[in-house]
């Protein structure tokens, strides 16, 4: 379908010029993207339930696109794109995703620079760190992984990012630029929010003229995703903590984004028969027969869920492993715009 607000069109809307590894790049994604949609439609076939939205296949499919437009721009521009990720402190959970982006970046062919400080780094460091990393011509995104200790006004630190290379998505200058009608493109789309995307053009998952339903407003995932998915011409419902009626809200929904942070909230009796549930939440409950003692679980349960729904995103394997492969994606764009060249699409949806 068209798409409403001009930054979001803009940030969708195909190149108007295209290389041969551009186009050997577009190619391939909709090769991907047929994959995808066989794999929904096959898995429906196949066993009673919801199609489950393979996320872990999809954002292999983003990551060798990425690798195809790498070669691209060091054999045209003679340019490999920068990621620098600076972490404070030594939080296990911190250190995991850190180690994780980088391996990413790696596998991609990706510069990395890694800045690591202890807890007790000053705030004034910090901000010098993130000046040269600014000033450094081969990095193109700069992500500083939160949260930051109490003693550092992390607020600061982020607005110190040049928005150039502001590959989370955050500054306010891009939000605004995502949500204006008309205006310029933001340079960078926030990662989950661009995965939601990703997952419900690739699965074929028509947003156009549909109901949905956003269960969480917070800044990285509720408020952006809104935006983006009522700029695809969805007319888009947030619930939050102090909504009445939750419930009743989901079942009209022919989509229903949960990122809520409430771990299996969303039922099977919720869901309107043959909805598209994508489940951004990821939390944790006690499985004493496991090794971890643990089991990951989404904001959505599961197995009530996929017995209505017509399509649905597991957890593990969903949103997550999209959030890192948009975060690359935001790096090659970055580094696009640092040439002066068009950035790469999301993925139109044609349905």
């Amino acid at each position: 379908g068209s798409l409403g607000a001009g930054a979001a069109a803009l940030a969708l809307q195909m190149p108007p010029s295209l290389g041969i590894a551009e186009r050997d790049f577009l190619g391939l994604r909709a090769a991907a993207a047929l994959r995808s949609r066989h794999q929904l439609i096959s898995a429906s076939m196949d066993a009673p339930g919801a199609a489950i939205i393979d996320g872990k296949a999809i954002a292999e499919d983003i990551r060798q696109e990425i690798r195809l437009s790498v070669a691209d721009l060091q054999r045209k521009h003679a340019t490999t794109p920068g990621l620098a990720v600076v972490l404070v402190g030594n939080r296990t959970d911190s250190s995991t995703y850190v180690r994780m982006k980088k391996r990413a970046a790696d596998e991609v062919g990706f510069y990395s620079v890694d800045r690591q400080f202890d807890e007790g780094v000053s705030e004034k460091a910090l901000l010098e760190c993130v000046a040269e990393l600014n000033a450094d011509p081969k990095v193109h995104g700069i992500l500083v992984q939160l949260p930051l200790p109490k003693h550092i006004n992390e607020a600061k630190v982020l607005e110190s990012i040049e928005v150039s290379k502001d590959v989370d998505g955050f500054s306010a200058q891009n939000i605004g630029n995502m949500c204006l009608k008309g205006g310029m493109p933001p340079l960078a789309v926030p990662c989950t929010p661009a995965g939601c995307v990703e997952l419900l053009q690739r699965a074929g998952v028509k947003v156009s003229g549909k109901e949905v339903v956003v269960l969480g407003r917070s800044n990285i995932v509720g408020m952006p995703v809104a935006h983006l998915l009522q700029s695809m011409d969805a007319t888009v419902t947030v619930c939050h903590s102090r909504t009445k009626d939750i419930e009743g809200h989901v079942r009209r929904a022919d989509i229903v984004i949960a990122a809520i942070g409430r771990a299996e909230m969303v039922t099977g009796e919720w869901l309107k028969p043959g909805a598209t549930v994508i489940d951004v939440g990821i939390n944790s409950k006690p499985a004493p027969e496991t090794k971890r003692g643990y089991r990951l679980c989404g904001d959505v349960h599961f197995e009530s869920a996929k017995q209505v729904a017509g399509a649905i995103t597991p957890v593990p394997g969903g949103v997550g492993p999209m959030t890192i492969a948009m975060l690359l994606k935001n790096t090659l764009n970055l580094t696009r715009n640092a040439l002066g060249l068009p950035r790469l699409p999301l993925r139109r949806n044609s349905a």
